[in-house]
Formats: structure tokens, C-alpha cells, sequence
């Protein structure tokens, strides 16, 4: 007679309360342990006695692996193989962290929102969790873990606890797997909570910036070198976009001869066009640029596949290699201010550079002209500062 298979269902073993063992078929048992511990046994006979082999608790083993397992039991038997004594003599090759979590990383790229959101998670457990991709996975302590977030956890408030909750997820995967047991050495409550101070959280729309007066030093610096990322980085300082408008970027939005960048709105954050009047050091970038052979789709700061532009995590790293602790995005905040404190040029002006809706609706119906030409004046004027030319900006300080 066939055995009945599968009796149990994902959802239905969570809301499995009562202590016991709880059959799903084919010697595969949910055993409820009275302080409401949820594990996968396997039962079978062997010479005349019930033998129990552990599969795993609930929390690391899926209903799916377990039924895996348990068919892998049922194999050996057939083949008069004793499924513990297959168990204990084959050796589990244990992989590194890093290993682990390039392998968790491609399984779950689909559930990725966007290019961003898989890239940043790349960045994190390459570059943050860099101390621990060289560990197996099973070796890995509280003090390993404590050891990446400490060195962050109050300065990059953010992206430490981003950090936290994905070596969780990485170490959960390894445990799943079979290649770890125990508790998760990355897990918050009850645990890190008790070893970390208190997060200071930033306020919505918080990016750290660098004080205007520091901006020309930086530049200088940032000139001198000479990766891809550093010239997408100047040049989004140059025309104070946002990372994704400069990553996002192709030739056919350029146009050298008016000195002009056009972005069409599905990539504006407001969803409207937004045109950039391009300064001389932005222009002498471009042709830089353009002489590597561009095309009109091609992206203007391509990465290193071919077809896709640079990483949208690229520039942060340069930062990081200069140990400048600011965002990329915090340069608009430079320019801003500068703006405000350095330069006669009226508000809107500003506003419009940065491509911020100003005013209400109506007023809005009336401002048609997006003042490109006075724009241009700013961003000229805002290129010289940045060139260390400061007199452009006090002459400037006479236009209306």
C-alpha cells in the first residue's frame, strides 16, 4: 500500500500548537515540544527499532526541505542504508560568508525592487561585512558580527542596521542549509539589543554634507583621479543632479554644441524634463568621454558589463576611499547654500537648478520658462568656485 504523503501544509505548521507529533507522511513528523519548540524528526525502523533522525527546527527548516530530507531517508532505506549512518558519513562542505552571501544574493535577485536596491546589498556584504566573507559560516560569533557594526553603528546609523538584517538573512540561508545550528549571531531582539547602544535616527531627507567652503579643496583632490566613478562624481557636483540622473545618463540626452543636458521627465523625480546647462569643466568631461567611442543610447558613465552603467553605489566609494564622510547627494546642499550665501541670484533660480517644484499651482501655470539662461549664469558661476576662481562669483554678485 502506497504511503500517504503530505498531509501538512506551510501554513498550517505555524499555527501547529499542541505538543506532540504531528504526521505529514512517509515517516516525516512536526514534533511540538512543550515549551512550543517546533523540529522535523524522520522515523523508521531499523533491525527491529524506531530510530529518530533530526531534520531541523522549523525556523531554519521549511516544510519543502524537510519533505527533501525525509525522501532522501526513504532512499537510503530502500537501498538498506542506514539514513543516520548516511548522515554522519558524508561530509557537509561548509562554505564562507562571502560565499553564502553571493549565493543568497542570486537567488533573491528577483524579489529585488530595482538595480539599486540588489546593488546595494552587494556593496554592504562585500565592503561592510568584508571581515567576515572569509569565515565558514558556521564559525561565525556574536564578536564577528559586533566587530563590522560597532565601527558604524552610530555614525551610519542607516546603513548599519541595513547591514544587521542582512547578515541575519545570510546566516538564516546557511541554517536552512544545514551548514550552522544555533542561534543567529545577527539577530536583534534579545540579542544585538542588548550588546549595541541605541541607534540615533536621522530625520527624513537627512544626507550629510560638505560645508561649500570645502568644496574647491575637494575637487582638486577628486581631479586627480582617475577612475570612471571619480569624473561621474565631479560632474554630478557640477551640475548638482542627483546620483540616479547622472548613473542614468546616455548620449543622446547631450548636446555638446548648446552646452546642454536635457533629462527626460520618466527619469526626473518630479516627473518633468529637466534641462542642465553644462559649465566648461562639465563639457571638457564630456568630450573626455566621448572620445571612447559613445553612441546615442550609450550610457555616459558606463560600468564595467557591457550595456550597463556604472554602479549606482560607485560614487559613494570613492568617498569612502577619500574618507570624506558626506553623501553624494549632500553636495546639492553645498550648492545650495553657496548660492544663498555667495551670490546675488534670486531663490528661484537656485530652486530651478535643483530641479525643485516652487510655488503653488497657479503660480506654477504661470512660470513657464524653466530660466535656463540665468541658470546658466549660476552654474558657470558655481563651476569657477569649484575651480578655485572666486572673483567670477563676486562679480556675479550684480546680476538679477
Amino acid at each position: 500500500m502506497a504511503l500517504a504523503l503530505n498531509k501538512l501544509n506551510a501554513r498550517g505548521v505555524t499555527a501547529i500548537t499542541k505538543p506532540g507529533r504531528h504526521g505529514d507522511g512517509g515517516g516525516l513528523y512536526l514534533v511540538v515540544d512543550k515549551s512550543g519548540a517546533k523540529r522535523w524528526v524522520f522515523l523508521y525502523r531499523r533491525e527491529g527499532k524506531l530510530r529518530e533522525m533530526g531534520l531541523g527546527g522549523l525556523k531554519s527548516v521549511t516544510l519543502a526541505r524537510a519533505r527533501e530530507l525525509a525522501g532522501a531517508a526513504r532512499a537510503n532505506l530502500q537501498q538498506g542504508v542506514d539514513p543516520i549512518a548516511a548522515k554522519n558519513s558524508t561530509p557537509l562542505v561548509v562554505p564562507t560568508f562571502g560565499e553564502e552571501a553571493d549565493d543568497f544574493i542570486g537567488a533573491m535577485a528577483p524579489q529585488f525592487r530595482n538595480a539599486k536596491h540588489l546593488d546595494q546589498w552587494k556593496m554592504t556584504l562585500k565592503v561592510y561585512a568584508e571581515p567576515l566573507r572569509s569565515k565558514r559560516v558556521d564559525e561565525i560569533s556574536t564578536v564577528d558580527v559586533l566587530e563590522v557594526l560597532k565601527p558604524i553603528w552610530l555614525t551610519k546609523p542607516e546603513t548599519a542596521a541595513r547591514l544587521r538584517g542582512r547578515i541575519e538573512r545570510v546566516l538564516d540561508a546557511a541554517r536552512a542549509k544545514g551548514h550552522r545550528s544555533g542561534q543567529n549571531p545577527a539577530l536583534w531582539r534579545g540579542h544585538l539589543a542588548n550588546l549595541l547602544p541605541k541607534r540615533i535616527k536621522l530625520s527624513r531627507g537627512h544626507h550629510a554634507a560638505m560645508p561649500y567652503d570645502d568644496v574647491p579643496a575637494f575637487v582638486a583632490d577628486l581631479r586627480k583621479r582617475e577612475a570612471m566613478a571619480a569624473r561621474a562624481l565631479e560632474f554630478t557636483i557640477l551640475t548638482a543632479a542627483r546620483t540616479g540622473e547622472t548613473f542614468g545618463a546616455t548620449w543622446k540626452e547631450i548636446d555638446l554644441g548648446a552646452a546642454l543636458w536635457t533629462i527626460p521627465s520618466e527619469r526626473m523625480k518630479a516627473g518633468r524634463e529637466h534641462r542642465v546647462p553644462l559649465t566648461p569643466r562639465a563639457i571638457e568631461i564630456l568630450n573626455e568621454l566621448a572620445g571612447l567611442g559613445a553612441e546615442p543610447h550609450a550610457y555616459v558613465f558606463p560600468g564595467q558589463r557591457e550595456g550597463r552603467p556604472l554602479s549606482i553605489m560607485a560614487m559613494d566609494m570613492i568617498l569612502r576611499r577619500m574618507k570624506v564622510d558626506v553623501t553624494v547627494h549632500g553636495f546639492r546642499s553645498s550648492f545650495r547654500d553657496w548660492s544663498g550665501n555667495e551670490t546675488a541670484f534670486p531663490r528661484d533660480v537656485a530652486e530651478a537648478a535643483l530641479a525643485h517644484v516652487v510655488g503653488d499651482q497657479t503660480e506654477r501655470a504661470y512660470r513657464r520658462s524653466d530660466a535656463l539662461e540665468k541658470r546658466r549664469k549660476l552654474m558657470i558661476a558655481w563651476g569657477n568656485y569649484c575651480s578655485r576662481k572666486p572673483e567670477n562669483v563676486v562679480e556675479l554678485r550684480r546680476v538679477k
